[in-house]
């Protein structure tokens, strides 16, 4: 057996195989579809992580299996454009919580979950344009999951105690969040919104990057392939990804801290992007 094959299948016995097999008991409960949270630090897996879990549960257990990811639902551009004149120019910007279509959202899970479904569109979001795309392009859902894996970096995650948002964390909030509006408005968004959508997670597994770094390490490599796959359309500079992580940072670090234990399941990813333990709690 060739040295590559041995490590695919390793990682299968040892990581996927065990997260599908939650995943499937969870669903024998009642049955009923199942919403699955994955979530972590950008670039860490979770797309591919995602993908290779539904076809294991379609493969190993006759489950059909709708991903979806929270960046799908980024308000528009022209929405951004509103919130940053009247709460903060930072909300211009994707990414924090706030700058998600919650309505949309919780509207989505709650249908996809319902017993009384009905077909639904998930819409898509082009960062190329850093808008979304003309509903020609959403995903159709016609026939109700039996398990819905909901991924994106800050999902599940929980808001911070007031005092945690005084001290500025970097560079941009020290600039451009003086008076501490726009961390406070994501605080109050994740306590009361996003709770909301995010009580519809059945079980959450939480990929764990081994600090804060590799974020703008890893989000490098998906901008190189963003900018192969645009053909031509606007993509960041490694500078702008730099800049562009600090709107990330307060919430990837507070979860790194508090999600070990929280999560159903914790995946723990080493420097070289390799999947490296789990745990379940």
């Amino acid at each position: 057996m060739s040295e590559p094959f041995r490590n695919k299948l390793e990682q299968l016995n040892k990581f996927y195989l065990p997260i599908s097999k939650m995943i499937h008991d969870e669903y024998l409960k009642n049955k009923k579809t199942k919403v699955i949270g994955l979530t972590g630090g950008q670039g860490s897996g979770k797309s591919t992580i995602s993908n290779i879990l539904k076809i294991i549960l379609k493969e190993g257990y006759s489950l059909e299996t709708v991903i979806f990811s929270i960046d799908d639902f980024y308000k528009t551009l022209k929405e951004r454009k509103i919130m940053s004149k009247k709460i903060s120019s930072l909300f211009l910007t994707r990414g924090a919580p706030g700058t998600h279509d919650t309505r949309m959202l919780h509207s989505c899970i709650k249908n996809l979950k319902s017993n009384k479904f009905k077909k639904t569109m998930i819409p898509k979001f082009d960062k190329s344009i850093d808008d979304r795309c003309p509903k020609s392009k959403w995903v159709k859902v016609n026939k109700k999951p039996h398990i819905v894996i909901f991924e994106g970096w800050c999902v599940g995650a929980t808001s911070q105690k007031e005092k945690d948002l005084i001290t500025s964390i970097n560079k941009l909030e020290k600039e451009k969040d003086k008076k501490k509006i726009w961390r406070k408005k994501i605080n109050t968004e994740l306590k009361n919104k996003y709770q909301k959508i995010f009580s519809f997670i059945d079980k959450l597994i939480f990929l764990k990057v081994p600090s804060f770094k590799y974020v703008f390490k890893w989000r490098l490599l998906q901008e190189k392939k963003l900018r192969v796959m645009s053909k031509g359309k606007k993509t960041m500079t490694d500078q702008q990804i730099r800049n562009f992580i600090m709107y990330y940072e307060r919430l990837t670090k507070h979860m790194l801290k508090i999600f070990p234990k929280k999560a159903n399941s914790v995946i723990g990813i080493d420097k070289q992007h390799r999947l490296k333990s789990i745990k379940f709690n």
